[in-house]
């Protein structure tokens, strides 16, 4: 199942969104446009869902700090915050639809308060709040959560509150990786850093471990130079590594582990088994950061190919030529972000005509459409 329409009122950057996401969908735009914010609806609804550690408040003021931090500063009447998203097999009929309105609670207590919240599974409507037979107009108490975070409230359409829970997201830091605390960490939280990455490997089970290294292992013959093999292991303390080797003069080749693999090396090494790692909506920032430009523009069919043995939906973010040069990406997969005085605005690259002519002339994605993006006076820029 993916995310087919994601529709977004007073959200961040966004007074409004509307747009439709594909099996894989690349979204551009300038520095400060909203690229991660966009992104940030889905770690959002992930937070909300989560059974442990999760719900409405914490998502709200855990690390974005607030509603008022939430909230579009360019937001009109009505000023709350609207999420929506349509779930499905392809882009046709939805088979869920979800509704969640948020806004602040007014004489003092400033709590967050669902303003409304719905629900359709397969063409049912499920859930509709507030519910006056519940009291729920009335007792704001019970408006201080969501009925998606609750199992015992949630059970005709938990199978959104799953999906939204597996919900991935990976912005790998090489140096978090080989410092001495990521060996030793075995924490439940959340790992979006890679700060866990090499204890999450270990803790995979022998036979998914292995043939996910062997498939990594193919990935990397091809992108790294010398490269020969790459293994799991634990040194004396039992913290876990990583290690490969380089074919070398002597016939036994070179062995050496993460605290010396290039910073792409580890990049790549992320992505890679993120992508093999379940068959979730995977949120990508920027994954061609540190990566050669040869090997950043034969990610998306690598992305496509990972994708296709899981059937799982990849959202990122890029500002790569390479990486938006890859033919087999279509306008309708891009979707290009436009910061203004009013806030971000949206649109798909399939309905600008002047983009699809140039694509249609000869020109790449990538050629045709970042260009778009530039700041206004870029030329100005100077020192």
């Amino acid at each position: 199942m993916i995310v087919t329409k994601l529709s977004l009122k007073n959200w961040k950057n966004f007074r409004e969104v509307d747009i439709h996401l594909r099996e894989r969908t690349f979204v551009v735009g300038s520095n400060a446009a909203g690229k991660s914010n966009l992104l940030d609806v889905f770690r959002f609804l992930r937070d909300m869902s989560k059974p442990v550690n999760g719900g409405l408040q914490s998502a709200v003021n855990g690390v974005r700090g607030g509603l008022a931090n939430i909230r579009c500063v360019n937001a009109r009447n009505p000023s709350r915050i609207e999420i929506e998203v349509e779930l499905g097999l392809s882009d046709k009929q939805p088979i869920w639809r979800y509704q969640l309105g948020l806004d602040r609670e007014r004489g003092g207590k400033n709590r967050v308060l669902v303003s409304y919240e719905k629900v359709w599974g397969h063409g049912q409507l499920l859930l509709d709040r507030p519910n006056s037979k519940l009291g729920e107009e009335d007792d704001k108490e019970k408006m201080t959560v969501t009925h998606l975070e609750s199992a015992t409230t949630n059970e005709t359409f938990r199978e959104v509150s799953d999906f939204f829970q597996q919900v991935s997201y990976l912005h790998l830091v090489p140096q978090l990786l080989r410092s001495v605390e990521s060996k030793k960490t075995d924490s439940e939280g959340e790992d979006y850093y890679g700060r866990n990455f090499l204890v999450r490997i270990a803790k995979t089970p022998e036979r998914i471990r292995k043939s996910r290294l062997k498939r990594l292992e193919e990935a990397l013959r091809v992108a790294v130079p010398q490269f020969s093999q790459i293994e799991d292991t634990k040194d004396e303390a039992g913290m876990p590594h990583l290690k490969a080797r380089l074919r070398h003069w002597r016939e036994s080749g070179k062995w050496m582990n993460e605290e010396h693999f290039s910073d792409g090396t580890i990049r790549l090494i992320g992505l890679c088994w993120a992508l093999m790692e379940s068959d979730s909506l995977m949120l990508l920032e920027e994954p061609e950061l540190s990566l050669n430009d040869r090997i950043v523009s034969q990610l998306p069919a690598l992305f496509w190919k990972l994708q296709a043995s899981k059937g799982r939906q990849v959202l990122l973010s890029t500002h790569s030529y390479s990486l938006l040069s890859d033919p087999g990406i279509q306008p309708e997969e891009v979707i290009i972000l436009h910061p203004g005085a009013e806030g971000t605005t949206v649109s798909s690259a399939a309905d600008h005509k002047d983009v699809l002519a140039l694509i249609k002339g000869g020109m790449s994605i990538g050629q045709a459409i970042l260009p778009i993006t530039d700041p206004e006076n870029i030329a100005d820029l100077s020192l």
